[in-house]
């Protein structure tokens, strides 16, 4: 079941589906998979374009009928509906950013994430070229996706918004400035139709300045909902923070660190023990032991070695 460079994978909720893109594809590959949860057996049901050049991201909703794939280069969107049975049925809505502002400025975007919040009916996505994180809102009855008004959030001035992880209750977001290597809060209510981001935090340690090279890669929330982490690429770190839901805001309480290059991926156990850090140019993944009091990590012996290493999901139990 091989496929060309699929930069990232997703996982159905129930374990029987897998969905991957095609990151090399200038028309990008979507690509759904039957899979089986025992053997871990894959059997391709479809294969779709995403409309765009260099598919770099996927993910689905919490009832798997719907899909977003961010296009990385010229900057665009594209939803899809997919069947009872989780194979990619048909491609319902694709949006290419406009490279011309309000102010008759040309940027180009950068599609780079997109999530689905608890409920199933607003998503958004990362642009990582104009500083923005898009909204759409989702008729799950007629199937449909447009933009929300407002159709998207300001993020800070040349953060380079990356990627974005939506808390389990609904009520915040933290997105992964790229460039300007900071965790971003985002307060939402999307009943009311508001968004707005509430702080920005360096990932780096006090003192420290963004050096060439340096590029935060995605932001994962725990299990538990008190910690949240960024991967610095380039500083070769996972920054760790606490996070305060009475406040909405973050403190930075450290730096997991060990043998880790270029840690464009890393995931959380569901019991919320263990974190896996993918090595994209150290050919491996490592396996920390989290303190569930501090929320940092510790490196343990036991790695898996795997070249070019970029995207880690976890199979839910049969």
């Amino acid at each position: 079941m091989e496929i060309d460079s699929p930069s990232f994978l997703n996982i159905a909720p129930d374990g029987k589906s897998l969905y991957a893109v095609n990151e090399s594809n200038e028309e990008g590959d979507v690509v759904s998979y039957e899979l089986d949860p025992t053997t871990g057996q894959l059997s391709r049901s479809a294969t779709l374009r995403s409309g765009g050049a260099t598919a770099c991201h996927i993910s689905t909703d919490s009832a798997n009928q719907f899909a977003v794939v961010s296009n990385y280069f010229g900057g665009s969107f594209a939803f899809f509906k997919l069947d009872a049975t989780g194979r990619l049925e048909s491609q319902i809505a694709y949006y290419p950013i406009p490279v011309m502002n309000a102010a008759g400025e040309s940027r180009e975007a950068r599609g780079h994430c997109g999530f689905f919040d608890a409920t199933g009916t607003v998503a958004l996505t990362c642009d990582a070229g104009q500083d923005k994180v898009h909204i759409y809102r989702i008729d799950r009855e007629r199937g449909t996706v447009t933009p929300n008004d407002p159709p998207f959030l300001e993020m800070p001035a040349l953060s380079a918004p990356r990627h974005i992880h939506i808390a389990a209750d609904n009520s915040v977001a933290f997105v992964n400035g790229e460039r300007d290597m900071t965790i971003n809060v985002v307060r939402m209510d999307v009943a009311g139709n508001r968004f707005e981001v509430v702080q920005s935090l360096s990932t780096l340690r006090d003192g420290e300045s963004v050096q060439p090279g340096y590029s935060t890669a995605e932001c994962r929330i725990h299990p538990n909902g008190k910690f949240v982490y960024v991967s610095n690429r380039g500083h070769d770190t996972i920054a760790a923070f606490k996070y305060d839901s009475q406040t909405m805001s973050v403190t930075r309480v450290g730096h997991i660190t060990g043998d880790i290059k270029v840690p464009r991926n890393f995931n959380i156990t569901p019991c919320g023990n263990w974190m896996l850090i993918a090595s994209q140019d150290g050919g491996k993944v490592g396996v920390y032991r989290i303190d569930p009091n501090t929320g940092l990590a510790t490196e343990t012996d036991n790695i898996i070695k795997i070249d070019r290493c970029v995207c880690i999901k976890f199979l839910p139990q049969p």
